[in-house]
């Protein structure tokens, strides 16, 4: 049958003479800089005459902040002040939630569940309100939800303030987009350190790490909502003599209504994703039940605390993402419910059952003990034939993990700096090479060439494995409704459970090394990867599809010459977003012997180091920037090949 080729060629042809274009001019920028940096730099390590030592000044910074932490005013009257309002705001929020009992939070937060999506999800809201309790995990519940009620309505505070800046303003805008990506690329574990250093260890420290995460999504897209408004509605509010601040709070505010609650949403499962991570740190609750049982390998424990936080993770999910689109629901018995609540907590403060029982508790962590002792016992090593995960996790390192550092690190720096600026150049403009250069070439200036290529070398195998995986997951739930629906509960799950959570299982299948890291990476990233991939095929224009059926082209045809290239836009984002996640749990894979800039990371908290931590978290920074610029076409590249 005759090849099907529905996009149209001539706008095709246009990027393709482009790339062949570009790729003409580095070969013969490569011809004219590869023997004269040969000449000069034959050796493959990092110049060290173009490094820059951080660690004096680091040092001296760390050591004034010490010295003055109980004395100058700044600790005392600023800082001071800060932390001692988070402490009493948590604390009040914590003792309302004990006041309430189990019985009045459950109906509580069922009423308010009924009060936007109706009664399927009221229902659900209730059922893992219980279960958090049948697992014996009510008090940490209500511990970790205080904390994230504050560090939520802080974050949501200072994103709506950039956002009405970054939205308004287009100098703000471009003065604040490398901000915000900073600190949505910089790794936890390394704006912790200060923090601590300055709130030590505690909630208020926790509560200020988890803002940092969390506020740059809600800033984003309050930005992006302002600057997306009608203009035709300003216009005519506008005409009709409305003041600036009246067309703000009656259009442009109204209008990216459904911005602001997805910037809610994303803020509150960025800082549920803290949660554990902010235990290292004295935060609490659920947090530092996964992080106990990190401690003592206990598979059990941690799934029986990580699983509440995923059930917070998808009520408050499903909530204001209902909201967002059903927009102003009325519904009759929301008041009959909160007023039924309210009594109901009253109640059981009178008849005093404010406490789980304990004859209500299951014992969850036991047989998943059991289940994981069996697994390791019997396909940890010595499986017929295949071998067990441990030879797997060997295999994995000694075939492909230790080539493709050693290859890396192989090449001279020049030389990857030459890739790196073919590959962003390739897929967007000499602008974006630059940025990937620089970003790459700083990594070297700081100090940290070896350990930042070997985590390349991880985030480079962990990203391969995900989006093979990946993809072919996604396209078989974008031509399967049943394969979608049976996907769904376990994305949500694996996309919502704390990333520490990952560790545990992994560690005790495959021992302790970099594979168990790029293991855990894969998993959490996988859910993105499917999720984006299978929406992008999805959305496909059903013309176009409907056209090539009437060619008779066989279901493959249609995906590999219609679906994939129409969805090209989409299954880029997907590799951008893999590539982000993976390196996002590959540096937390340095606790479980990952090693390289994830391990430099955790030491540096570890032993209050603010030079190796920080130095190893900015060297992530330019890592992420520079994978960005290479998996991520730029707006003005896709507009032309559009």
């Amino acid at each position: 049958m005759a090849t099907i080729s529905v996009p149209n060629p001539r706008r095709l042809s246009l990027p393709a003479n482009r790339a062949v274009r570009k790729l003409l001019a580095l070969a013969v920028i490569a011809a004219v800089l590869v023997p004269v940096a040969d000449s000069h730099w034959g050796s493959a390590a990092w110049p060290h005459h173009l490094t820059v030592d951080l660690s004096k000044p680091l040092a001296a910074a760390s050591n004034w902040v010490i010295d003055n932490r109980d004395t100058h005013p700044l600790f005392l009257y600023f800082f001071g002040y800060i932390s001692n309002a988070v402490v009493l705001t948590v604390r009040a929020v914590y003792l309302t939630l004990l006041a309430a009992g189990w019985p009045g939070v459950t109906v509580l937060a069922a009423a308010v569940a009924y009060r936007v999506a109706g009664t399927r999800l009221a229902a659900g809201t209730a059922v893992a309100f219980v279960a958090c309790g049948a697992l014996g995990m009510w008090v940490p519940t209500m511990q970790t939800l205080a904390l994230m009620v504050v560090a939520v309505l802080a974050s949501v505070a200072v994103g709506l303030v950039l956002g009405l800046g970054a939205g308004l303003s287009d100098r703000l805008h471009r003065a604040l987009r490398p901000v915000l990506d900073t600190m949505q690329v910089l790794p936890a574990f390394a704006y912790l350190l200060p923090v601590v250093l300055i709130f030590g260890i505690g909630v208020p420290a926790a509560v200020l790490a988890t803002v940092v995460y969390a506020a740059p999504p809600m800033a984003r897209l309050t930005a992006l909502g302002l600057r997306g408004a009608d203009p035709e509605v300003l216009e005519a509010v506008e005409s009709l003599g409305a003041t600036r601040r009246q067309r703000l709070l009656t259009a442009r505010i109204p209008l990216a209504r459904k911005d602001l609650l997805l910037g809610l949403n994303q803020t509150i499962m960025m800082a549920l994703s803290m949660a554990v991570i902010a235990s290292v740190i004295g935060a609490g609750g659920l947090g530092d039940r996964v992080y106990q049982a990190l401690a003592s390998v206990d598979v059990g424990a941690a799934l029986a605390a990580g699983i509440p936080i995923v059930l917070l993770a998808v009520v408050l999910d499903r909530i204001t993402a209902a909201a967002g689109e059903r927009g102003d629901t009325r519904e009759p018995a929301a008041g009959l419910l909160y007023a039924l609540g309210a009594t109901v907590a009253v109640a059981a403060r009178l008849l005093g059952l404010l406490d789980w029982p304990a004859s209500w508790t299951l014992n969850f962590a036991e047989p998943v003990n059991r289940a994981v002792d069996w697994m390791t016992a019997h396909l940890y090593s010595g499986v017929p034939v295949v071998g067990g995960t441990a030879d797997w996790a060997g295999h994995f390192t000694t075939w492909v993990l230790d080539p493709l550092r050693d290859g890396l690190q192989w090449l001279p720096w020049w030389a990857v700096l030459l890739v790196v600026a073919a590959l962003a150049w390739l897929i967007g403009t000499w602008r974006t090479a630059l940025t990937a250069v620089l970003a790459m070439a700083a990594i070297g200036v700081l100090g940290v060439w070896e350990p930042s290529l070997d985590t390349l070398s991880q985030v480079l195998a962990a990203v391969a494995v995900t989006l093979v995986l990946g993809l072919a997951t996604g396209v078989a739930a974008a031509r399967s409704d049943r394969v979608e629906r049976a996907l769904r509960p376990v994305l949500d799950v694996f996309q919502t459970m704390p990333q520490f959570v990952y560790l545990i299982p992994v560690v005790a299948l495959f021992g302790v090394g970099r594979a168990p890291a790029v293991a855990a990476a894969v998993v959490y990233a996988l859910p993105a990867v499917v999720r984006i991939t299978a929406q992008g095929l999805r959305q496909v224009d059903p013309a176009a599809l409907e056209s090539a059926r009437s060619l008779g082209a066989t279901g493959r045809q249609q995906l590999t010459q219609v679906q994939l290239p129409l969805a090209r836009p989409a299954l880029l984002l997907a590799v951008n977003q893999g590539v982000v996640l993976v390196l996002a749990v590959v540096i937390i894979g340095g606790l479980v012997g990952g090693g390289a800039l994830g391990y430099d990371v955790a030491f540096g908290l570890a032993q209050g180091d603010l030079a190796t931590g920080l130095v190893a978290g900015a060297a992530i920074v330019c890592l992420g920037l520079m994978l960005d610029r290479v998996t991520q076409p730029t707006q003005r590249r896709t507009r032309k090949g559009a």
